[in-house]
């Protein structure tokens, strides 16, 4: 089965927050906002994030959503100047479950921007395109990112880390994932987890 292009372009609005597609004229802002070693210690972006990293960046995300394989937005307050990101990727359109991330930048954290964020592009993932199973691949020395995923009704799923190395030093993604309420209870949702994980359906 093959999975459906992911709508492009798209506008969703949560609780004081306006997600929207990235821009040409965001590059400052978002050099300003990825150029960080906390967001470097947690996420796959380069290090120091310039503007030549910058414009790379704005170019794979426009490719990703003109051709329907992601979903990348700017999270505003109004539409205006972007304070951080949300994306939702790797589409599996016969488990019907997708991977989502998220970050705000450093001078506009603690203000709730990334919880509006995951909660609305989960509920627009849900809702709209009818995805059942929700991921989060979180290293749990990220407190603020396992609070926000805790707060949007993720939980762990006990599934094996990934590791990976990082421009500050190694990482340890655990697992969160959100499911939708109509797909049956948390038992009968880890049952199936269990199930995926060694090769039953």
């Amino acid at each position: 089965m093959t999975a459906s292009p992911l709508p492009y372009p798209l506008r969703l609005t949560g609780t004081g927050i306006v997600l929207r597609e990235w821009r040409p004229d965001d590059l400052a802002d978002l050099v300003t906002l990825l150029d960080e070693p906390e967001i470097a210690r947690w996420t796959p972006m380069p290090s120091p994030f310039d503007a030549e990293s910058g414009l790379a960046y704005l170019k794979r995300a426009y490719h990703g959503r003109t051709n329907g394989s992601r979903i990348q937005l700017a999270i505003t307050e109004d539409g205006g100047r972007p304070l951080g990101e949300v994306l939702l990727f790797g589409v599996n359109a016969d488990l019907r479950e997708a991977e989502l991330g998220y970050l705000v930048g450093q001078p506009y954290r603690q203000r709730g921007l990334a919880s509006a964020a995951l909660a609305a592009l989960s509920g627009y993932a849900c809702g709209t395109l009818r995805l059942r199973r929700l991921l989060l691949r979180i290293d749990p020395q990220n407190t603020a990112s396992t609070s926000v995923a805790r707060r949007c009704g993720y939980w762990l799923t006990g599934e094996a880390p990934i590791h990976q190395e990082g421009p500050y030093g190694p990482i340890r993604l655990e697992t969160w994932e959100y499911v939708d309420g109509r797909s049956g209870t948390r038992p009968e949702r880890r049952g199936n987890v269990a199930a995926r994980r060694y090769g039953r359906r």
